[in-house]
């Protein structure tokens, strides 16, 4: 259909137009190598009968039969004895004035099916990459350098703002005034010992106890201290 197209000046598809020339090309590759083989099996032969026909000249045999040709009919009534292995010399040496030029033609083949998929390749390559930046125009949309520094210095602003809320609220409510630390300790320290006097005071009620009692005096005086030390006790927690 492609073919079809271009043929009435459609516009064909670069890319089916390329895989065409490269599958065109390797099949005259192929073609070549087939001549190559052809060629050099023929070098081969040439190179056989002129050996033969030089050996059997050499020992007075008759060479093998051919067709005359005009220029063996002249090689014959110039010199007759080297006539075959020379026609197969020169036969050997046109071969391979036409294997070499097969060769020649083949590199060039090559070369262009190098080139035509680096190009391929290339193309698919920046038809990737012009997608990816496609992508990533619609991904920003609208979005320019400057409204993300603005968006950023609002961030920080606001971040800046946050923190020093945070601070205002947790300082504390005593700030600027000058306390004395170690005086506010002593200070505790003798509400501590006032508070224990008062209770002590109040615990304590006198009792008149006749002679002879002095075991149950001793009895309440040790009620007392084990009384004052538990006092003293809860206190320092």
């Amino acid at each position: 259909m492609a073919g079809i197209m271009s043929y009435f000046g459609g516009r064909r598809d670069p890319k089916q137009s390329s895989r065409d020339a490269i599958v065109t090309l390797r099949q005259q590759l192929q073609m070549i190598e087939k001549k190559e083989e052809y060629l050099q099996k023929k070098v081969e032969e040439e190179v056989k009968k002129a050996r033969a026909n030089a050996v059997s000249n050499k020992a007075g045999e008759q060479p093998a039969p051919v067709r005359p040709t005009a220029a063996m009919l002249m090689c014959t009534r110039t010199f007759p004895p080297t006539c075959s292995a020379t026609a197969a010399l020169r036969r050997k040496k046109v071969t391979e004035q036409e294997l070499e030029r097969l060769q020649n033609t083949r590199f060039q083949l090559e070369m262009q099916v190098n080139t035509l998929e680096s190009a391929s390749f290339n193309a698919e390559n920046m038809a990737a990459m012009k997608k990816a930046s496609t992508a990533l125009k619609d991904i920003h949309g609208k979005l320019t350098i400057d409204k993300v520094d603005q968006t950023m210095a609002d961030i920080q602003e606001q971040t800046q703002l946050a923190n020093e809320v945070s601070e205002a609220i947790s300082s504390s409510t005593y700030a600027g005034v000058d306390i004395d630390e170690d005086e506010l300790k002593q200070e505790l320290a003798d509400l501590e010992q006032d508070e224990l006097n008062d209770r002590l005071m109040a615990d304590h009620v006198p009792v008149h106890h006749p002679a002879g009692s002095s075991r149950i005096e001793d009895t309440v005086e040790d009620d007392e201290e084990a009384q004052l030390k538990e006092l003293q006790a809860a206190l320092a927690m």
